[in-house]
């Protein structure tokens, strides 16, 4: 009789991160992350003023996916947007992007950083 409510007792435990609200607070969808739907448009909205071909604040330009994937693999794309220690914190003249912008950047790099 001991051994039913062991099975249950594990049986739901095991499903309390099934819930759509625990793997997505505030509705942060992260699953099949595009770079073109999803992250061009944080670009356009966060960086793409200062580090556009033309101005090329601090010798950055984020236009094309060529100019984001080098950012990406040397690490400093995330880096500055997580305002980690040791990169300079961007946005620079405004608020760090929302965790959900971030995680979206995570996510597309997890699943190999593609042209998407």
């Amino acid at each position: 009789m001991q051994w039913i409510f062991l099975v249950a007792g594990l049986a739901l435990s095991g499903c309390y991160y099934d819930n759509v609200t625990d793997l997505y607070p505030n509705g942060c969808n992260v699953i099949d992350v595009s770079y073109s739907r999803n992250l061009v448009p944080i670009l356009d909205a966060n960086c793409l003023s200062c580090h556009n071909d033309l101005s090329q604040q601090g010798g950055v330009v984020l236009e094309e996916y060529e100019d984001v994937l080098r950012y990406v693999e040397n690490g400093e794309l995330l880096g500055s947007i997580k305002h980690e220690d040791g990169f300079e914190p961007m946005p620079l003249t405004g608020g760090k992007l929302t965790n959900c912008q971030i995680k979206k950047f995570e996510a597309w790099i997890d699943a190999g950083a593609f042209d998407n």
